[in-house]
């Protein structure tokens, strides 16, 4: 996401470098989201732009909901300045821009009620293969095409960082992907744990939780509140969060240090977690691959003292 570094400048001329995002852009027939097309250009903005992707960020989507003169006096710009942002974005104009936010919001809402399966109850087996394999190919196609590589890195050099604690947790579905990622870490690294949000069980992760921790949190649509709000308290006792979610954006994503968007659309009215799984499983790749000789040698030491079944 866009730094938190202050700016004070209403720099009307935009940086060189990247190319707007196409407006027809994507994997498949997948959506390339405003947040997406955001973190392809932002290291091209200027900055006053930057001050335009802080809030629309920081009130996603909601801030690009407002008027153009709207946004531009909340970030402190002019609204030729919002005018040439989102024509940055790849946009023909605010209107389009606007109509992509609002189809967002109604996917952020989307549920297994709202959501059409892509094959009927009389599609042969043949049809519901084809499916699965179009649309999982896309999903984890988009997913990395679009990953933010510093980003990425970053959530690496923390999850690896010696001197702090890991903490995993997740929503109802979600919490399998914490719970695998903390399996896989604490063969790697010392001080990781997983934590399920619960009566009785929160009190004292949230009275421990502090600048020592990070917090990688998951929470897809429909947003789990909870998670959001244990998410919130990390943060503002000082842990790092790192947030792995949809395009849509938890509503996490206003405060997490780091954010992992993965795509989510099924052959069925459910969503999918096999990309974020994926993704999951790249930053296990990276962070055995980073800690080196260490994760080796923990590694070889746990399967020296293991006993039981396989995995």
């Amino acid at each position: 996401m866009v730094g938190r570094a202050e700016d004070h400048s209403d720099d009307a001329n935009s940086a060189g470098g990247a190319q707007p995002v196409s407006s027809t852009e994507g994997s498949a027939g997948l959506g390339v989201t405003v947040a997406e097309r955001l973190r392809r250009v932002q290291g091209s903005l200027s900055r006053a732009e930057v001050k335009i992707a802080r809030e629309l960020t920081a009130n996603y989507p909601a801030a690009g909901l407002d008027s153009a003169s709207g946004l531009a006096s909340q970030a402190g710009v002019s609204a030729p300045t919002v005018v040439r942002f989102v024509a940055r974005l790849g946009f023909d104009g605010y209107r389009q821009f606007q109509q992509s936010l609002r189809e967002e919001v109604q996917a952020r809402q989307a549920s297994p009620l709202t959501l059409a399966p892509v094959i009927g109850a009389d599609s042969p087996t043949s049809e519901l293969v084809e499916a699965a394999r179009r649309v999982g190919s896309a999903a984890l196609g988009q997913t990395f095409t679009a990953l933010p590589e510093q980003e990425f890195d970053r959530a690496v050099g923390l999850i690896c960082d010696p001197g702090k604690r890991i903490a995993c947790f997740g929503g109802r579905f979600s919490q399998l992907l914490a719970e695998y990622l903390d399996l896989h870490l604490r063969l790697l690294r010392p001080g990781t744990v997983v934590h399920t949000p619960s009566p009785g069980r929160d009190a004292g992760f949230r009275v421990d939780v502090g600048r020592r921790d990070v917090c990688v949190v998951f929470d897809f649509r429909r947003y789990q509140d909870d998670t959001v709000e244990l998410a919130r308290h990390a943060c503002e006792r000082g842990a790092k969060i790192v947030l792995f979610t949809d395009p849509w954006l938890s509503p996490a994503a206003e405060f997490a240090d780091v954010v992992l968007p993965a795509r989510v659309e099924a052959p069925s009215p459910f969503d999918s977690i096999v990309a974020p799984l994926a993704l999951v499983e790249t930053v296990v790749a990276a962070v055995h691959a980073r800690l080196g000789q260490a994760a080796e040698e923990r590694l070889r030491e746990a399967e020296n003292t293991w006993r039981g079944g396989g995995r």
